[in-house]
């Protein structure tokens, strides 16, 4: 399955979020919750309910409209995605000291299922992307 642009409508806020498998690094983190942090609905923050470790997220299509992943069966099955309007994707930050040194994560973006909120890092098979993207 290719994504499109979704967006991060969709979430209810204070809806969890439940990975299917913990994101690298951090085995004993399943369950986030998604805040805005801004008024525009860009910038997120995917923060843990079992501590205080969070990530920036951003939807994608803001920063690169092109961007298209393709999602794996086992992933999609996983996390139950039958169509691209099923998905919220997202993409990890790397903050900065300023807009124009922060990067974006294309390489392994976050996969969620807008209706299940079952969620997936997923690491994807594209030679062309790269963990450290700058924004802008």
């Amino acid at each position: 399955m290719t994504t499109s642009t979704p967006q991060a409508e969709g979430t209810d806020a204070g809806a969890v979020i439940s990975l299917v498998r913990p994101l690298p690094g951090f085995p004993g983190h399943h369950r986030f919750t998604l805040e805005a942090l801004d008024d525009a609905g860009v910038l997120s923050a995917l923060r843990s309910v079992e501590d205080e470790t969070r990530f920036l997220v951003v939807p994608p299509h803001t920063f690169f409209p092109d961007y298209a992943p393709v999602v794996d069966d086992t992933t999609q099955a996983e996390l139950g995605l039958e169509t691209a309007e099923d998905v919220l994707l997202l993409v990890v930050l790397t903050p900065g000291e300023s807009l124009a040194g922060t990067t974006a994560n294309l390489l392994a973006p976050v996969v969620v299922n807008r209706h299940t909120l079952a969620a997936a890092q997923v690491i994807l098979d594209d030679a062309s992307l790269t963990t450290a993207v700058p924004l802008v």
